[in-house]
């Protein structure tokens, strides 16, 4: 079981059995949303346990995803396709986990939208979108 919460505590998850790989998203819309560039984990639905939801709000940032996060502390935590007839997954954000992952980074994409004010430099692939 991993746990996770947002800054201030709010909002709590949990999420059953293994992490998949993580994702480094450096489209300009992750960007913003988290101030540098989002790594997050997909999770089914099914494993994914949230309470706070009175906390939780929900920003539709395109027709297809909305974005999770803390309505008290602002704390980015959840990247949510629209479409769930095509995905059974929410993106988790790592940095939300209080508990060990025990996964690692996999992939870097977006990259030809990635900030000028940082190299991709640890070998990993990298899609350009």
């Amino acid at each position: 079981m991993h746990k996770g919460s947002c800054l201030c505590g709010a909002v709590t998850f949990e999420v059953e059995g293994d992490l998949a790989p993580v994702e480094a998203c450096h489209c300009s819309r992750c960007r913003k949303w988290t101030s540098h560039f989002l790594a997050s984990t997909e999770v089914s639905r099914s494993a994914l346990t949230v309470r706070g939801l009175k906390s939780l709000s929900w920003f539709l940032s395109s027709d297809k995803v909305r974005r999770g996060f803390c309505s008290v502390c602002g704390a980015s935590l959840f990247f949510d396709p629209v479409d769930r007839d095509k995905h059974d997954w929410v993106g988790v954000s790592m940095g939300a986990f209080d508990t060990p992952t025990r996964t690692r980074m996999a992939l870097h994409i977006f990259v030809a939208d990635k900030g000028d004010y940082y190299e991709i430099d640890d070998g990993l692939p990298q899609n350009p979108s």
